[in-house]
């Protein structure tokens, strides 16, 4: 009988689509030992895409606070289903999974599909995906669903071009290259090449044995862990923690506020930051040894 595989997934640009559909192309490929079943989370009042500015910011406070919208019910082949390997697919907004992945976590669907079955986690994200991986983590553990393996892909560029590129795509649509300007996004090329932890996952699977299935995907390069972006993402979630609670709390002046938001992180991204990074190259000697125990912690799938 074949083993069942899952594939969870939300994505609006159709990016974290395409990265799930080529981990699970090598399961496709053999349809006499695996079936694969599809499921795009779907909310009952979706986002835009592309964003409207003002909808993108309005996002803020519910994405961070981890507040659920109302989902769809997955579909009776998922909810019926006891399957051998959940490939899970999500996005990061404001440094925490996505609306609609913690609407379905907070579902009362998620702990009977996920209860019991190994997981492995797939991020498609600008950069800064390391602190919310950590957040899915406790979800994860809560719905007594086991972690086997983490892939996280991230365009390559610096931080400050990512920043242009990604901001461009979600507010006007457009990913491809233009002036000076590369294209948004990963590469087309890693995501194709994604295939690979697909095999890797796979061989796994075929052995019943995950042990070393995380160790094999940090040796092929599913995982990069940037010490100065942990640090950065240390610091958003401080300041994120204030501004969602204060814009929360103070529904009268939300519009005001999100207003005041906007112009706060962008001088954090443009100020801030490169404030941030002298201190983080000069305390490097300093700091090796803990950051090589940070990096080793972060590419793992282990809670602390």
């Amino acid at each position: 009988m074949p083993k069942k595989i899952l594939v969870i997934y939300y994505s609006q640009t159709g990016q974290l689509k395409d990265i799930v559909k080529n981990i699970a192309q090598p399961f496709e490929e053999k349809k006499d030992e695996y079936s694969v079943t599809y499921y795009n989370i779907q909310l009952k009042k979706d986002f835009p895409f592309p964003w409207p500015s003002d909808v993108f910011f309005n996002t803020f406070p519910e994405s961070y606070l981890q507040i659920p919208s109302e989902i769809l019910p997955p579909p009776e082949d998922v909810i019926n289903q006891k399957f051998d390997l959940i490939l899970f697919g999500y996005q990061v907004w404001y440094l925490t999974p996505s609306i609609p992945i913690i609407s379905f976590l907070k579902s009362g669907y998620a702990e009977n599909i996920l209860k019991d079955t190994p997981v492995v986690t797939i991020s498609g994200t600008r950069n800064m995906w390391m602190l919310s991986q950590e957040k899915l983590k406790v979800y994860l553990r809560d719905l007594k669903a086991q972690l086997v393996g983490n892939i996280a892909l991230v365009d390559r560029h610096d931080n400050y071009t990512s920043v242009l590129t990604i901001l461009r795509w979600l507010t006007t649509g457009q990913k491809e290259k233009s002036g000076i300007l590369p294209a948004a996004g990963i590469s087309d090329e890693e995501i194709a090449g994604s295939v690979k932890y697909g095999k890797i996952i796979e061989g796994h699977l075929r052995e019943n044995n995950f042990k070393d299935l995380q160790p094999d995907l940090v040796k092929n390069g599913a995982v990069e862990i940037r010490p100065f972006l942990v640090r950065v993402e240390k610091v958003g979630n401080k300041i994120f923690t204030v501004w969602s609670n204060l814009i929360i709390k103070k529904k009268e002046k939300r519009p005001l506020l999100i207003k005041f938001f906007k112009v706060y992180l962008m001088a954090a991204i443009w100020i801030i930051s490169p404030i941030v990074l002298v201190p983080h190259i000069l305390m490097t000697p300093i700091l090796w040894f803990k950051r090589k125990k940070q990096r080793e912690y972060l590419q793992g799938i282990n809670l602390k």
